[in-house]
């Protein structure tokens, strides 16, 4: 009997072991997964509040918020319009000198015109000066409501000869600058011609200038 009683006893004593052990390596391994999760959770948070470069994360491809906006653009008075420009020159005993003759055409196109001549250094300044000439020699042209002018007028200037004829449902038939004149005038349903050979624009809008000078009112 104490022979069979023996292994019975180390049987046991080996289980009490395995489970003895099972026991104490459970807690550890548990404390590894807690560890493992809250590393994981620390790594997301971490992931999730870092910029990316890709969706707007760089500084560099952030756009700022414009303050005001874009100002609209303001509509000048009068509507302009370069019939001819020049460069001069000058020769002087330093050399040759350079500078630009700008003609220019201006109108509201309800019955207000001017034509005007600018020289100077640069394009730009030229224009200006033509600008401010052309408001000094602005006059007013007599027509009716719908545009239309009521006689025929005639007149020479330098070596520029227009006619201006009302032409009714036929629009605006004309040439050169005569043409340019008449629409920043407001002028509608009319035919000029010009009867001279000169081929210089500055002096035919100043004839078609003179021309509706002659103009009469109602």
């Amino acid at each position: 009997m104490s022979e069979t009683k023996q292994p019975e006893a180390t049987t046991d004593t080996l289980s009490e072991l395995e489970t003895n052990d099972v026991s104490t390596d459970a807690p550890a391994a548990s404390d590894e997964i807690k560890e493992t999760e809250e590393s994981s959770t620390v790594d997301a948070t971490l992931n999730s509040n870092r910029p990316r470069r890709g969706a707007g994360g760089d500084k560099r491809n952030q756009r700022r918020p414009r303050r005001g906006g874009r100002p609209e653009r303001v509509r000048p008075e009068f509507d302009q319009k370069i019939i001819s420009i020049r460069r001069v020159t000058r020769v002087m005993a330093g050399g040759r000198r350079f500078s630009f003759s700008v003609a220019i055409v201006i109108g509201d196109r309800r019955g207000k015109v001017g034509v005007g001549i600018g020289k100077a250094g640069d394009t730009q300044l030229a224009i200006e000066k033509a600008v401010r000439n052309a408001k000094k020699n602005m006059i007013v042209v007599p027509m009716s409501k719908e545009g239309h002018i009521l006689h025929d007028v005639h007149t020479k200037y330098a070596s520029s000869e227009v006619m201006i004829m009302p032409a009714p449902g036929r629009g605006i038939v004309a040439g050169s600058s005569v043409r340019n004149v008449l629409e920043h005038a407001g002028v509608k349903d009319v035919t000029a011609k010009i009867f001279s050979r000169s081929k210089n624009k500055l002096n035919n809008a100043r004839a078609a200038v003179e021309a509706l000078k002659l103009l009469k009112k109602n």
